[in-house]
């Protein structure tokens, strides 16, 4: 090292623009947002949005600016709505990623300076002291009593306590006690402390994962590969048929121009831009209904995969647990006493001054969970009492040390002349400072490992008085007499036990990985109630087991105990791998690349790392872990719905089809033109979206297992149905016009009469599809505010372009009376009648077997 970064002056501003120009900032990798431009392309290149212009310049050339202009308006409507919802989901993902930007303490040019933790750079000098986050990865140089949480890297709840560097070369390591590191994105949660940072941005620990994470591929959910696979088929079905119709129109009306917009006409009405649309709009609604919940959706198709997830995968820390300690046991050589309830207990005299001197051996204002959790217990249990000393003095502290793990605490006591003195620490500690006998050591070794297999972590507590001038310079000369020990835990949330039953019951299998021990997992999953029959599986086990084997142990065991963080990606690789569909929570970065290799990642947001929530699907903005379920019922809801969205938009298009290819059959006028056209689709049938979209749950759907991986969207039972009901409008609709047409009515009244009865037949479609169970009567009372505004907006546009004049011409329709409207209404709702009697025969069979 050069002889600035020995110094602790710090480096100069030069040296620091020099090192940013040469390594760039301390920002972690991340993919690039999109820009207005790319956003736009992507808008403009969908199919719909290119046939509409390219009708919009037929018609430009026939002369037709009515048309024309309508068509475009459409168009320039269609791409400003998507491409300001585009806009603003990108603004809020960006406006996340600020969320946990720590800002750094640092000595520059001999002066503290406290700036943005991206302007760091390698050799900086950074102040850190107790609540701070570490800004990047770091060797400690000074040291007091600095402990630090690397849970979020680590997995362990328990802090670990850091030493000053001695000089010596080390190796770089994650966890573990009396080690120089530091690494970006942990909590020092005691002590001071001045290091050198060592590596940033993409080159400390946490961007190494973070770089992991570019090199995975984020999987498209089943529902949008199979929307891809039939979107591909429908669309070379249309090209086909759209070149016959042209060349078939061209050839025998020898009119080009118009053989072009017919063959349009028929691409669109064909063309498939229904099905992407639908889901976009599903998961978009979804992703807005979550979100009222606390809930924000990174990916949306994520929303819809939730509906069929097979495996939860929980970190233990921060997602099952609260992170934070929480006193449990209270243990004194005569008795033990469970806490259960401090705010509502009463605290037995015998253990007063166990929880006094725990107070007393810890930080008036502490940051270290137990600390806090001592703190809280006597402000509960011991409040109004002599056993809490706000007016003490502290005078004296004795530091944990590498050779004794106890620290003290030395207080000038009031009304009192010698020194009353607190120590706590690990009880093997704090019974050598108490030179105890071996008899009492091991009984307290015993108790010791007792709580242990509870999962609990055990502090031991120890009393003195001193009347010297001066403090001796180790502890070991002061007189302690042992009190006793304190256990703690990391508490399950409260609402965790309900939430896992819940999916239990729901089918779906809850697995924990953390990186603790596995007496402390085994006890969390016992009170989380999560199964524990297939035992633990440990990552040293998991290193020796090839894919295979990992697969084989993995459809059995729940729970996994320190788990490294590239074991956590290899676990849920293995689930996908036996076919699962895969859930894992999580909120450190040891979760992020699991995160995104699943196929739902969620990510807590209050205390979720940046890069846990770049990886992540879902981010829960409230880390509550009830809020899965709710998403997972939501994303059971979403495919219900949207599969009888799908199966209206099958039907719907079968008419659509028929009546833009049958009149060139038969060689009668055009019934539709892109105008038609476009009106079903933005009015009907993206409308029917929304009205589908909005029906509530079927009942029991949280009783049922989850829906199969492989089950597709279009069963051949749900095609051969809906294109039933699509025929049957057709022909309807078709015979209205062929009759009116044979009367002589003329081709715009015709026209006019056969849209409106598919109109009618595309509102009554949706009647009968909100349910293929319940009768249309009764699923006319099920709560649904959007059918309603939905069948009334489009009966008044109806009206509109019918008797509007201006719009009737450039729909070129002629007024109806008022019997054509009652033939219409009639004909629209008598062409679904026999799907009514089809659901009341399957309701007979499922009642009388």
């Amino acid at each position: 090292m050069d002889q600035q970064s020995s110094s602790l002056n710090g480096l100069s501003a030069a040296e620091v623009r020099t090192r940013q120009a040469q390594r760039g900032l301390n920002e972690l990798p991340s993919d690039q947002p999109r820009g207005p431009m790319a956003l736009l392309r992507e808008v403009i290149r969908e199919p719909m949005f290119l046939l509409l212009i390219g009708a919009g310049s037929i018609y430009l050339l026939l002369g037709d600016l009515q048309e024309a202009f309508m068509l475009l308006f459409f168009v320039a409507v269609v791409v400003g709505i998507t491409f300001y919802q585009e806009r603003k989901t990108d603004r809020v993902l960006q406006a996340l990623r600020d969320l946990s930007s720590p800002r750094a303490l640092v000595l520059r040019d001999g002066e503290k300076q406290r700036i943005a933790g991206r302007e760091l750079v390698v050799d900086d000098i950074v102040l850190l002291s107790e609540g701070d986050r570490v800004p990047a990865d770091a060797v400690l140089l000074v040291s007091t009593s600095l402990h630090a949480d690397e849970s979020l890297l680590t997995g362990e709840a328990a802090a670990v306590r850091k030493q000053a560097w001695d000089g010596v070369p080390y190796v770089i390591q994650l966890g573990g006690e009396d080690t120089p590191q530091l690494f970006s994105g942990t909590l020092v949660v005691q002590g001071q402390g001045i290091a050198r940072v060592t590596a940033i941005g993409a080159d400390s620990a946490i961007g190494e994962i973070g770089q992991s994470l570019q090199q995975l591929t984020i999987e498209a959910s089943p529902l949008q590969r199979e929307t891809r696979r039939i979107v591909k088929i429908v669309a070379m079905i249309g090209v086909l048929l759209c070149a016959t119709v042209v060349l078939l129109f061209g050839f025998t009306h020898d009119d080009w121009l118009q053989a072009l917009l017919a063959g349009i006409t028929l691409a669109m009405s064909i063309l498939p831009e229904e099905f992407p649309f639908v889901l976009t709009v599903f998961m978009a609604l979804g992703a807005w209904r979550i979100a009222r919940q606390q809930v924000l959706t990174r990916r949306v198709s994520a929303l819809e995969t939730l509906g069929s997830a097979t495996v939860l995968c929980a970190d233990k820390t921060g997602t099952i647990t609260e992170n934070r300690m929480t006193v449990t046991q209270l243990v004194t050589p005569e008795a033990r006493f469970d806490v259960i309830d401090a705010k509502n207990q009463t605290l037995p005299e015998a253990f007063h001054e166990l929880v006094e001197f725990s107070v007393l051996a810890s930080a008036a204002d502490p940051f270290d969970s137990m600390e806090k959790a001592f703190i809280h217990l006597a402000e509960n249990t011991l409040a109004n009492t002599e056993h809490l000393h706000s007016d003490w003095t502290l005078v004296q502290q004795y530091p944990l040390s590498r050779d004794l793990l106890a620290m003290s605490h030395g207080w000038k006591a009031t009304q009192r002349d010698e020194y009353v003195v607190a120590a706590k620490g690990a009880p093997e500690a704090i019974a050598d400072l108490c030179h105890l006998p071996s008899e009492a050591r091991d009984a307290i070794a015993a108790q010791v490992d007792q709580l242990a297999a509870q999962g609990l972590r055990v502090l031991a507590m120890a009393k003195a008085s001193y009347n010297g001038a001066a403090w001796p310079p180790i502890q070991h000369d002061i007189p302690f007499t042992f009190l006793g020990m304190i256990a703690l835990a990391d508490p399950v949330r409260a609402a965790v036990p309900e939430a896992i039953a819940l999916a239990q019951r729901a089918g779906i299998k809850v697995a924990m990985i953390t990186g603790d021990y596995p007496a402390t997992a085994q006890a969390v999953a016992r009170e989380a109630g999560i199964d524990l029959s297939g035992g633990i599986l440990s990552g040293a086990e998991i290193a020796t087991l090839n894919a295979t084997e990992l697969q084989q142990r993995i459809q059995t065991t729940r729970i996994f105990a320190r788990i490294a963080p590239e074991q956590k990606l290899r676990l849920v690789q293995a689930y996908q791998a036996n076919g699962e569909i895969v859930a894992m929570t999580g909120d450190g970065v040891n979760d992020a690349p699991a995160l995104k290799a699943a196929h739902i990642g969620i990510a807590m947001g209050g205390r979720g790392t940046d890069v846990a929530r770049e990886a992540a699907a879902l981010v829960l903005l409230d880390d509550n872990f009830a809020t899965i379920v709710s998403a997972i019922r939501l994303g059971r809801r979403i495919f219900d719905n949207l599969h009888k969205a799908m199966a209206y938009i099958i039907a719907a298009h079968v008419p659509i089809v028929g009546m833009a290819l049958l009149p060139l059959l038969f060689g009668l006028p055009l019934a539709f033109s892109p105008a038609h056209i476009v009106f079903l689709e933005l009015i009907i049938n993206s409308a029917c979206a929304i009205v589908f979209e909005a029906e509530p749950e079927e009942i029991g759907i949280m009783q049922r297992p989850p829906r199969r991986p492989d089950e597709p969207l279009f069963s051949l039972r749900t095609l051969l149905v809906s294109l039933a009901q699509g025929a049957g409008v057709l022909l309807t609709v078709a015979a209205v016009y062929a009759i009116a047409l044979h009367r002589g009515q003329g081709a715009e009244e015709s026209r006019a009469l056969a849209f409106t009865t598919l109109v009618i037949g595309n509102l009554s479609l949706i009647l009968v599809n909100r349910s293929w169970t319940r009768s249309l009567y009764t699923a006319l009372w099920s709560p649904n505010r959007a059918l309603w505004w939905v069948q009334g907006g489009a009966l008044t546009l109806l009206v509109l372009v019918l008797y509007l004049p201006g719009l009737r011409d450039l729909f070129h329709f002629t007024p109806l009376h008022a019997n054509d409207l009652a033939l219409c209404f009639a004909a629209g709702l008598a062409s679904i009648l026999w799907f009514e009697l089809f659901k009341l025969i399957l309701r007979r069979k499922r009642n009388h077997p």
